[in-house]
């Protein structure tokens, strides 16, 4: 008589089977998923480079960044691109001067002072800051901070650099505290209790022991946030202006370069004109300067770690 095979055996070889084509699929899925990423910033690349390739046949590069005048909408043309690149530092240096000491305080306050309990209700609550729309930033911007610095200098404009500055430090403030106080948190607990008991306070602790050991990762958020802030493009367009300015007074109106390629965007410029072109010269400078930062960020994780 023949003899059938066990039922446990069946199911065995059965499992076996499909284990063995998910080894076989799932590595392929798994491959194309991370190609999106790559493909994806790939051809954001080649779009940027070819498109700022045909610009610069027309315009000469000495000319995009030897002038100081950007006007290549309006007659006489020029194409300089430092008005652009000013405007965009004076708002990002504003916002560092908002966000670093505000993030980085309330990092060491999460790290080092706040119970479980409340570090668990505050993180949430700050880092809700960071869902907010850029555009209600922008709005925020216009419609109440100007008016106070107008109120404390009578001579600000509508749109200025200083009330954009301020909300795009206070939209990058949870970028910085939240990764600061990760890589606070981090420290181990034997270089506390070692520096608690030679007798240092909690706050000698926090500055003297915890920052020094945690720089890497707090210079690296600080980068970051640079980088984001270069990047902001709603507040800047809603709060500052629209007008190319190479000036360092913050209670001027000045156009970033974020708030020029919407103002270019709109769809009032022909497809393929020298104007149209111009987007995509800043769209790379902009694109330059962020991987650059990006790049700094990484040096510095890797050049500063300390591991414990």
């Amino acid at each position: 008589m023949n003899q059938q095979p066990p039922k446990s055996s069946a199911r065995l070889d059965l499992t076996k089977g499909k284990t063995s084509i998910a080894d076989k699929i799932m590595p392929v899925l798994l491959f194309l998923c991370a190609s999106v990423s790559v493909l994806t910033t790939i051809g954001i690349v080649y779009t940027l480079l070819s498109e700022t390739i045909s610009f610069f046949r027309i315009v000469p590069i000495q000319d995009f960044f030897g002038s100081l005048k950007w006007s290549p909408l309006i007659n006489p043309k020029s194409f300089g691109i430092w008005p652009l690149l000013s405007g965009t530092m004076l708002i990002t240096i504003i916002a560092i001067i908002v966000a670093v000491p505000i993030g980085l305080a309330s990092a060491i306050y999460l790290s080092e002072y706040a119970s479980r309990r409340v570090r668990k209700i505050v993180k949430p609550i700050l880092e809700v800051l960071a869902g907010v729309p850029t555009i209600v930033y922008g709005y925020f911007a216009l419609t109440f901070i100007t008016p106070i610095v107008r109120s404390i200098f009578p001579d600000t404009g509508v749109f200025n650099a200083l009330s954009a500055g301020i909300v795009v430090g206070i939209m990058i403030i949870p970028m910085i505290s939240s990764l600061s106080e990760d890589a606070m948190s981090a420290v181990p607990d034997s270089l506390r209790n070692g520096a608690y008991a030679l007798g240092a306070t909690r706050f000698e602790v926090a500055t003297k022991i915890v920052v020094p050991a945690a720089l890497s990762g707090i210079i690296a958020s600080f980068v970051l946030a640079f980088s984001r802030a270069i990047g902001e493009t709603m507040i800047v367009t809603v709060a500052a202006g629209s007008t190319p300015n190479l000036t360092a007074n913050p209670l001027e109106s000045i156009q970033t370069m974020t708030a020029y390629i919407v103002q270019v965007s709109m769809g009032d410029i022909p497809h393929g004109s020298v104007e149209y072109g111009t987007i995509f010269a800043v769209g790379m400078t902009l694109f330059v300067i962020t991987l650059v930062l990006n790049m700094l960020a990484q040096y510095v994780s890797r050049r500063f770690r300390e591991e414990y």
